[in-house]
């Protein structure tokens, strides 16, 4: 990799600016991804638009810009192994539901070129905010933003749905059981492992998977839950 980028385009690097861009250089090292400048470039962007509406529109209960490069980009850039590891070749969808600021959606997007990911976000501010990073980060020919509730989004066969911080998992595979598919691999982030939430899922839903994930700086527990819906049946005659 090049020289780290500044976080401010056209400016001289400060000291915090430095410091953010070294410790994203690092995390992306832990977590295995060899990324090129433009792609460090691209996220550090992304945080700055975080912090940036985040004063206004209050995406975030983080403030500081450091605990979000860990919370929030390095966090949601942590479940990309196990994403591709079930994933094909070729164009993939990936829905995001209860994107809020974009996570983990808009990472992903940056670091998969060759994804077209549509974000599910009912809150209008939210969604504008949403909107303004496809714009700012070049991202509008692969980036959705349905401003509705899950429930009312047309069905569109995603290979993959994941929410972070969503809902209970009972209430997530409620929102998107018109979503799913029998392809569709379905993913939830979770901190602790939710044994109460996954005794509580609804019948045609079952768990397949569940991983434990280390974040870089995150001294807390991070778990990637992946369900399954079992085939619908058709209708009597």
């Amino acid at each position: 990799m090049s020289a780290a980028p500044s976080l401010r385009s056209g400016a001289l690097p400060c000291a915090s600016d430095v410091m953010l861009s070294d410790a994203l250089a690092s995390g992306l090292k832990a977590l295995g991804m060899d990324v090129s400048a433009s792609l460090h470039n691209q996220l550090l962007r992304y945080l700055n638009l975080i912090v940036k509406w985040n004063r206004v529109y209050n995406l975030s209960a983080i403030r500081d810009p450091a605990s979000m490069l860990t919370h929030h980009l390095l966090d949601s850039l942590s479940v990309m192994p196990f994403l591709l590891g079930a994933t094909a070749r070729g164009t993939v969808r990936l829905m995001d539901v209860g994107s809020g600021a974009g996570l983990p959606g808009i990472p992903l997007a940056l670091a998969w070129p060759d994804w077209v990911v549509h974000l599910v976000e009912p809150v209008g501010k939210k969604a504008a905010f949403l909107r303004q990073c496809a714009i700012e980060l070049g991202l509008t020919e692969r980036l959705t933003v349905h401003a509705e509730a899950v429930a009312r989004v047309i069905p569109l066969a995603p290979q993959h749905i994941i929410c972070r911080a969503f809902a209970s998992l009972h209430d997530y595979v409620t929102a998107i059981d018109a979503q799913a598919t029998t392809e569709s691999r379905v993913w939830a982030m979770k901190g602790r492992y939710p044994d109460e939430e996954l005794a509580a899922l609804p019948a045609p839903w079952r768990m397949v998977g569940a991983h434990s994930i280390v974040v870089p700086g995150l001294d807390a527990q991070r778990h990637l839950i992946e369900l399954s819906r079992t085939p619908r049946q058709p209708p009597e005659q």
